[in-house]
């Protein structure tokens, strides 16, 4: 098989680090376009990955308005920035890899997935957390009925206080009107894997959850709008920024507020930038804590927790079936098997362990699996097909309308609606 040709439309954290695949493995990969309007990310990527000058544009439509120069094109913009490139590549032949959410919007995730299935191309979401072996071994265990018949899950995302700070109250995602809410924009993954694990779908949800502590009131007496405009919490503060992007290494974090990796740089981020504003004193509205039920078509029921408040970035989940549980922690690669009866608790091993990427393995795999179609064709359906994650997207959805208002949301209803809406558009 010839390798798989990619354009990048988004050349951040992201964009960047799913590209990395096409230099690890260049007889499988190889990115020969990027668009981006950043031109030191450009030239980034253009170094990287030896991409012509002439194939580097500062604005996507002008990548797609070329005659086809690819086979397939990643879409890593913003949340609000996804369905216009993604469209417009499907429509000019191209399979597409597209970063989750699909889109804020619920009746353009449907038009997405449609026009994929219209156009018989290869149309896959970044639902990277199914292609991990700590989910993937799971998901064995479950089918295996190595705990019987599966009834109930108990899953948290533990988001961690400095990373709610950093990408929901400071950050790209903090304010649901320009990005999306928290249940879609952070937690779009946890929907799509209690669906897979569930193995059935989803019929009912209810939700509730609040901003309760990254607000003005929660600020301390004399804390300026700005961390470097002389706070005097300064001392004691969690979340005072130079603390966190102004030491030696700051790793992504850095990267995020800048470019450019000097000190001097970071600290003009700090002074004119988003990142050095007061957690407390910031245009954040999503959520720092949020509760979700779920009721599945099997009679599966699930309970899953996002919040801020924890001290490590985790995902925690505990599987119950009739014949025992599964309870595991996937940034400790820990799963413990519990039969009934049995008097003993089994340690698993991942399937696949030592994948490579973000995300526990991820990111590797996801981009390894959608490439894989690609040199086939387009022929065959990945993991994170759009027509499955179009699902999960809309139980994000009803979560964030319970919560809004309070109310349990029939699933097989809210579908409708939107597919009724989507019908009207068209």
């Amino acid at each position: 098989m010839s390798k798989a040709r990619v354009a990048l439309i988004g050349a951040g954290l992201r964009g960047q680090g799913y590209s990395e695949y096409a230099l690890k493995y260049p007889e499988e990969m190889q990115v020969v376009a990027v668009a981006d309007p950043n031109a030191n990310r450009r030239e980034k990527m253009r170094l990287d990955h030896g991409i012509d000058a002439a194939m580097c544009f500062a604005d996507w439509r002008e990548l797609l308005s070329r005659p086809k120069l690819a086979d397939a094109v990643f879409v890593c913009t913003q949340d609000k920035m996804h369905y216009e490139p993604t469209m417009q590549a499907l429509e000019a032949g191209y399979h597409v890899l597209l970063e989750k959410p699909m889109s804020p919007d619920p009746v353009e995730c449907i038009a997405m997935g449609e026009k994929a299935k219209e156009l018989g191309l290869v149309f896959s979401i970044c639902h990277v957390l199914r292609y991990t072996p700590f989910f993937g071994t799971i998901k064995r265990l479950i089918d295996e009925g190595r705990i019987g018949r599966l009834l109930a899950i108990q899953h948290n995302e533990n988001v961690g206080y400095w990373h709610q700070a950093h990408s929901f109250v400071r950050g790209n995602w903090r304010n649901s009107a320009e990005s999306s809410p928290m249940i879609l924009a952070k937690s779009c993954h946890d929907m799509d894997i209690l669906l897979w694990l569930a193995g059935a779908d989803c019929v009912s949800v209810s939700s509730a959850g609040s901003l309760s502590h990254f607000k003005a009131e929660s600020a301390p007496e004399g804390a300026p709008e700005r961390c470097t405009d002389g706070c005097p919490a300064s001392e004691t503060c969690l979340y005072y920024a130079p603390k966190v992007y102004l030491t030696e290494d700051p790793g992504w974090l850095g990267a995020a507020i800048s470019d450019d990796p000097s000190y001097e740089a970071r600290l003009r981020a700090l002074r004119e930038g988003p990142y050095g504003r007061c957690v407390y004193r910031c245009d954040n509205d999503v959520v720092d804590h949020q509760a979700v039920n779920l009721e599945f078509a099997n009679e599966v029921t699930a309970a899953f927790t996002m919040t801020a408040f924890t001290n490590e970035v985790s995902r925690t989940i505990k599987l119950m079936g009739t014949a025992g549980e599964i309870r595991a922690s996937m940034e400790n690669d820990d799963i413990e098997l519990i039969r009934f009866g049995a008097g003993a608790r089994e340690r698993i091993p991942l399937d696949g362990a030592g994948a490579e990427g973000g995300h526990g393995g991820g990111d590797g795999g996801i981009v390894r699996d959608f490439v894989r179609l690609v040199r086939k064709g387009g022929k065959g359906k990945g993991l994170t097909a759009a027509e499955d994650s179009v699902q999960s997207h809309l139980m994000a959805f009803a979560a964030e309308r319970s919560r809004i208002h309070k109310e349990v949301v029939s699933m097989a209803a809210f579908r409708d609606r939107y597919h009724r809406e989507y019908a009207r558009r068209t």
